[in-house]
């Protein structure tokens, strides 16, 4: 049965702060709470980074998803299982093994978000005309990052709210607070199942698992060979190499104690910092890297965007070095390497956008590419913990490392071809301000 006509606003800014809060909640919060139960950096580093392995392999499945239901049954289903599975997590947390238990249900939620990620831009790219992708597609990004503010900045910020004045320990916190992202989840699923239109028809229904492998094959073939394709993917999967390791590590040195070497904030002020000021110049950075590249195009604009980037990971390492014990000045010094992030991320997505994508399956390739960026989070989030021990657990020689690892994103940068850099980039590619 069609669903009835919905407009946009009814589920544009719905659906993608459902993308933005499991996302961050896998990929950020998950650390912050293993970091508040007492696991080391290193079992935090190694474990949780294996988390970002579903959007690593998103590609082998997501053509797949082609041959059975709809879009919108993939989202809302999988919005569903993403709350039962935070759900669990909750009812784990106060057990002896709440360690393994709930990776393995982190673990859920991140193949269920990957999966939703893909269909919820499918079914946007599908539903909306060229002109309304362009007209929506700063508020896209702007309620992914406010998802994501929830996650990292609200939640973490309840947490030590109820820590700090409520008188719970960190397990009876996160328990509530996970459940408060659980029931999140839920509502969204029921939303969904209300306003989300079903998008374009499977492309191979009723060709079955076959014909769905088949699909696939043709889509890997074809992504490799495009010209120059892999200079093209050392460019993307070293642009943010050296922010990939302040991505796992820069939480964990903001919350350890001083005696160890970190700035031993609290949780309330650390969600203050990524849902206030850290997202507020990270969206300011965002918006200015698009209006540059709109300016300047992506081929003039790129080295610039790359410097911006890895530039401000010298904040991470003037920290560890100067300790400043103002709550306010580290939210300052923090908010600068989040506005360089989020000014060099455009560079970033739009390279996959314009130079990766295009083609007969452009929505496929453009999850490749995503894949990855993805692999990029893994691999550094891996030997992040084993850095760690290689610098005798000293935060200034390992941000020292992190800036030299941010040496190669510039000169790549430097070297980036643009096969289509002749081509107009394509209508609502703009300026995205959000990344997953």
């Amino acid at each position: 049965m069609n669903q009835p006509s919905r407009h946009l606003l009814s589920w544009v800014p719905s659906l993608y702060l459902a993308m933005g809060l499991p996302n961050v909640m896998v990929g950020v919060v998950a650390a912050i709470i293993y970091k508040n139960l007492g696991v080391s950096n290193e079992d935090i580093a190694l474990y949780t980074s294996q988390l970002y392995l579903p959007w690593v392999l998103k590609p082998l499945w997501a053509p797949l998803l082609e041959a059975y239901r709809s879009k919108r049954f993939w989202v809302i289903s999988m919005e569903f299982t993403m709350a039962a599975a935070l759900g669990l997590i909750a009812l784990v947390l106060p057990l002896a093994d709440f360690f393994k238990l709930s990776l393995a249900f982190f673990w859920i939620v991140g193949f269920a978000s990957a999966t939703q990620d893909t269909c919820a831009d499918g079914v946007f790219m599908t539903t909306a005309s060229k002109k309304d992708q362009a007209r929506y597609a700063g508020l896209q990004g702007m309620c992914w990052n406010m998802g994501a503010v929830v996650a990292s900045g609200l939640f973490v910020s309840l947490t030590g709210y109820l820590h700090n004045h409520a008188g719970l320990n960190w397990v009876q916190c996160w328990t509530v607070v996970v459940l408060i992202a659980g029931g999140a989840m839920a509502a969204f699923g029921l939303w969904h199942a209300r306003v989300l239109p079903p998008g374009s028809p499977p492309t191979r229904h009723g060709e079955g698992f076959v014909g769905g492998l088949r699909a696939n094959v043709t889509i890997w073939v074809s992504f490799f060979q495009k010209p120059q394709i892999w200079m093209m993917l050392a460019v993307i999967f070293f642009y943010r190499f050296g922010e990939g390791f302040i991505e796992k590590f820069g939480p964990l040195f903001l919350l350890d104690a001083r005696t160890a070497g970190g700035l031993a904030l609290d949780n309330e002020t650390l969600g203050h910092i990524n849902g206030t000021v850290g997202t507020l110049t990270f969206i300011a950075g965002a918006f200015l890297g698009g209006f540059l590249v709109a300016r300047r195009t992506l081929p003039r604009s790129f080295f610039t965007l790359a410097l911006v980037l890895n530039i401000p990971h010298l904040t991470y390492f003037y920290l560890a070095q100067s300790m400043p014990t103002d709550a306010v000045t580290i939210a300052v010094i923090v908010s600068l390497e989040k506005f360089g992030f989020g000014m060099g991320s455009v560079g970033h997505m739009l390279y996959m956008m314009q130079q990766i994508a295009p083609g007969p399956f452009r929505m496929a390739h453009y999850a490749m590419a995503t894949g990855v960026m993805a692999l990029t989070k893994w691999g550094t989030g891996s030997v992040s913990g084993l850095l760690w021990n290689y610098v005798n657990h000293q935060y200034v020689s390992f941000f020292g490392w992190v800036l030299i690892f941010s040496i190669p994103p510039v000169i790549l940068a430097w070297l980036a071809p643009f096969p289509h850099d002749h081509e107009e980039a394509p209508e609502g590619n703009e300026a995205p301000v959000g990344a997953h």
